[in-house]
């Protein structure tokens, strides 16, 4: 199984504008309603932030669809912008430069995830933020980085591996670097499809239901596969009343 890695270079640009935040300590609380609600409340900014910039890139791709179906001329700088996402996103342009195939599969990547599987997966990895990498390296999704001293050595790592829990700045880093994880590794392209899928689809999804039917794209997220998925579909149902 595939665990979940990062690059940390596709947050350097989030830590570096993102101001210090007050964690809550949610060891602290006794209540699990109020637990669950400060959890969310406190994750919910990040993912907000971090689908609308999501969904301004979708739109620039989109326009680039259209000037190429129209043979339309790009400017410098949209040439500019779209060599930094094809580098952001590991599409690579041929020397053909933009072409229908690389819009396509730019739009099957760049693309919003809703807020409920973000925010269940979050609070399943982090323990509702109680767990170690969590209070001690913001890492709320269980990213793995790979170069030494980029993390926070686990105390069960195996002899020989090389791996440590990524760490970060804060909750709007973490948030960001779990997007581009899920919309750009090989290991989700599963979900990607299943997301291309839905905007085909007459249905008209709650973000909910959307979770819910996404969530089956995440198979190696885990080691646990399909029983991690059950997991993280089980917390979108029994935390309905959040996500309304």
């Amino acid at each position: 199984m595939i665990k979940k890695i990062l690059i940390l270079s596709t947050v350097l640009m989030v830590a570096a504008c993102t101001p210090k935040e007050d964690v809550p300590d949610f060891k602290a609380f006794k209540d699990v309603k109020e637990k669950k609600a400060a959890f969310f409340n406190f994750m919910y900014p990040a993912v907000i932030a971090e689908n609308a910039r999501v969904k301004e890139e979708r739109a620039f791709i989109e326009s680039l669809v259209i000037k190429n179906d129209n043979d339309t001329a790009l400017s410098s700088k949209e040439l500019e912008k779209a060599t930094e996402l094809s580098k952001a996103y590991k599409e690579k342009l041929t020397d053909e430069g933009i072409t229908a195939e690389w819009l396509n599969n730019m739009l099957v990547k760049v693309d919003y995830i809703p807020a409920p599987l973000v925010l269940s997966q979050g609070a399943n990895e982090s323990a509702w933020g109680t767990s170690r990498f969590a209070r001690e390296a913001n890492n709320y999704f269980g990213q793995w980085c790979y170069t030494k001293g980029c993390g926070v050595v686990p105390s069960k790592r195996n002899e020989g591996a090389a791996h440590e829990v990524a760490k970060f700045d804060s909750s709007q880093e973490a948030v960001h670097a779990y997007f581009m994880n899920v919309n750009r590794n090989n290991a989700y392209a599963d979900l990607r499809k299943i997301r291309m899928e839905l905007h085909a689809s007459p249905q008209n999804l709650t973000p909910e239901q959307e979770a819910n039917v996404l969530a089956n794209g995440l198979i190696r997220y885990s080691e646990r596969g399909e029983a991690y998925v059950e997991e993280i579909q089980a917390m979108i149902r029994h935390n309905s009343q959040y996500w309304r």
